[in-house]
C-alpha cells in the first residue's frame, strides 16, 4: 500500500473555501487542507459533529503497536482550554454526548448536542486537535487502563483466536495486529513516542470534519472556518508501502485455552471497499451467514441464511456468523461458528466447507439475491438512520473513498445480479485464500 506525503503549505489566510454541493450535501476543503462534508437534517433539533483522522493500526509497526488507540485515550484528558473533567461536565450540561473510537484505517472523535449548543463541538475538536497535553502522569495511568483492556480481551477465546487468524492472515500489511497492540509494545512505549504520533497524524491536512444535523449548512461552514481555519497543517505524513504479497496456500493456526467450548474461524482475503465487487460480496455475506451493518448498529435474525441451516439447524454448531468491513486497503471475510458440545472443530468445518463449495459450484438462486438484498438494505438503512449514524457513515466513506460512496451504497446494492454473486464465491471462497483457525479446550 501507497499513502503519498502531503505537500507543506503556507500559513492559511482564512480565506473561504471552494464548495461541491450534491443532493443536498456540501463537501469542501480548507486552505489548510481540513476536508469538511455537512448536511442538513431537520427531523429533529439535534445534531452531531465528528473529527476524523486517517490515522489506525494500518500505520503501525513492531514496537508501536495500539499506539494510535493509546492516542486516542489521551484526547480525552483534557488541554490547557478544557481540563479534563471540564469537558465531560460541558456535554453533560448541554444534554449531549461523545466518544472517541480507533479502527484499522482512523481514529475518529463525535459529539451530538441539541442544535442551538452545537458550536461546543467545534471549539473542543479544534482545540484538541492541536493543545493536548500528554501529561506523564496521566500517560502511566492510562497504560495500566489499556493494560488491563488487553488482559481482560484476552479472558475472551474468541478474541484469542481472531488475534492469531489475523496475524496468520497478514504477514507484512499493518492490518497484522490488533488494533489494541501487543502487551510488549504497551508496556514500553513512551510518552514521547505518542506526543510525536499525535503531531504527526492530527492535523487539519489529514483530518475530515462532519456536520450532520438541524442547521443551515452555510451557517455551520462558517463556524467551522473560524474553528478549524487557523490551524496550521501538519508535516509531511511518513510514507507507508507494505503492500501484503499473494497468499499462496492455506493457512491453519489452533489455539489452545481452558475454556469448555471450541470454536472455527475462516478468513477469507477480501477487497477493498472502493471495488466494483465489493456489493456483491455483501449479498453473498448476507446469503450465507445473514445480513449486517457493515459494523455499524443493528443486526437482525440469520436463521434462514444458508450456513444456519447448514450448520446449527443439524446441531453441529450453536450459532454462525459473517463479517465484510469496509476498509482502505484489502482486509478479509471473516465466517465463525460455535461448536456445539460433544460436536469436533473439524465436524463443524466440514460442514462449513459443503455450504461454501455449493456457493461456488452452483448459482445462488434468483429468490436468494433478491431477499439477501432486501435484508443488507435494511440492515445498512437501519445501522445509518440517527443523526449520530449518518454522521459516522459520511465520515468513514471519506476515510476508503468519498461521502458519496455512503450515497450510492444502496443503489449498488440493487444492482447486484446472481452472476455477480457466484463470480465473487468462484474469486475469493478459495482454500488457498483463506486461513482458518481452531480455539480448541485444553483438557485436564
Amino acid at each position: 500500500m501507497t499513502q503519498r506525503p502531503n505537500p507543506r503549505s503556507k500559513r492559511p489566510t482564512g480565506r473561504r473555501p471552494k464548495l461541491l454541493a450534491r443532493n443536498g450535501t456540501t463537501k469542501a476543503v480548507l486552505e489548510n487542507g481540513l476536508t469538511v462534508v455537512v448536511r442538513e437534517s431537520h427531523n429533529a433539533p439535534v445534531s452531531t459533529f465528528w473529527c476524523w483522522y486517517k490515522v489506525g493500526s494500518r500505520v503501525e509497526r513492531a514496537g508501536i503497536t495500539g499506539i494510535s488507540h493509546w492516542v486516542e485515550h489521551m484526547l480525552f484528558k483534557g488541554t490547557p482550554t478544557f481540563p479534563k473533567r471540564e469537558l465531560d461536565r460541558l456535554i453533560s450540561r448541554e444534554g449531549g454526548r461523545w466518544n472517541g473510537m480507533t479502527w484499522l484505517d482512523y481514529t475518529t472523535y463525535f459529539e451530538t448536542l441539541p442544535a442551538d449548543r452545537f458550536d461546543l463541538a467545534f471549539r473542543i475538536e479544534a482545540d484538541r486537535m492541536v493543545h493536548a497535553v500528554f501529561d506523564p502522569k496521566e500517560v502511566e495511568s492510562e497504560r495500566t487502563v489499556i493494560i488491563s483492556e488487553r488482559q481482560g480481551a484476552e479472558n475472551s477465546p474468541t478474541f484469542l483466536l481472531s488475534e492469531e487468524v489475523q496475524n496468520a492472515a497478514f504477514r507484512v500489511h499493518g492490518y497484522h495486529h490488533e488494533v489494541i497492540g501487543d502487551l510488549c509494545d504497551l508496556q514500553t512505549m513512551t510518552r514521547d513516542q505518542l506526543y510525536q504520533h499525535y503531531k504527526t497524524y492530527y492535523a487539519p491536512n489529514n483530518a475530515v470534519a462532519v456536520a450532520v444535523g438541524d442547521f443551515k449548512a452555510a451557517d455551520v461552514l462558517k463556524q467551522i472556518q473560524a474553528a478549524f481555519g487557523k490551524i496550521k497543517p501538519g508535516p509531511e505524513l511518513p510514507a507507508i508501502h507494505r503492500e501484503e504479497p499473494p497468499q499462496k496456500g492455506e493457512r491453519r493456526v489452533t489455539v489452545e485455552g481452558p475454556e469448555t467450548t471450541a470454536y472455527v474461524e475462516v478468513a477469507y482475503r477480501a477487497q477493498r471497499a472502493v471495488e466494483s465487487d465489493f456489493p456483491a460480496f455483501v449479498v453473498l455475506d448476507a446469503i450465507l451467514a445473514g445480513a449486517s451493518s457493515l459494523g455499524g448498529s443493528g443486526g437482525g435474525t440469520n436463521a434462514s441464511s444458508r450456513l444456519y441451516k447448514g450448520l446449527v439447524d443439524t446441531e453441529l454448531a450453536t450459532d454462525v456468523s459473517g463479517g465484510l468491513i469496509p476498509t482502505v486497503d484489502p482486509f478479509l471475510y471473516g465466517i465463525s461458528a460455535t461448536v456445539r458440545t460433544g460436536r469436533t472443530p473439524a465436524e463443524v468445518e466440514a460442514a462449513l466447507d459443503a455450504e461454501l463449495a455449493r456457493a461456488v459450484a452452483e448459482p445462488v438462486t434468483e429468490q436468494e439475491v433478491a431477499k439477501s438484498i432486501k435484508q443488507a438494505k435494511a440492515q445498512f438503512a437501519y445501522g445509518s438512520e440517527s443523526v449520530t449514524n449518518q454522521g459516522h457513515w459520511y465520515g468513514f466513506s471519506e476515510i476508503f473513498a468519498d461521502y458519496t460512496w455512503f450515497e450510492v451504497y444502496l443503489d449498488r446494492l440493487a444492482a447486484v445480479t446472481v452472476d455477480d454473486v457466484q463470480r465473487v464465491a468462484k474469486t475469493y471462497l478459495t482454500q488457498s485464500n483463506r486461513t482458518v483457525g481452531w480455539y480448541v479446550p485444553k483438557q485436564g
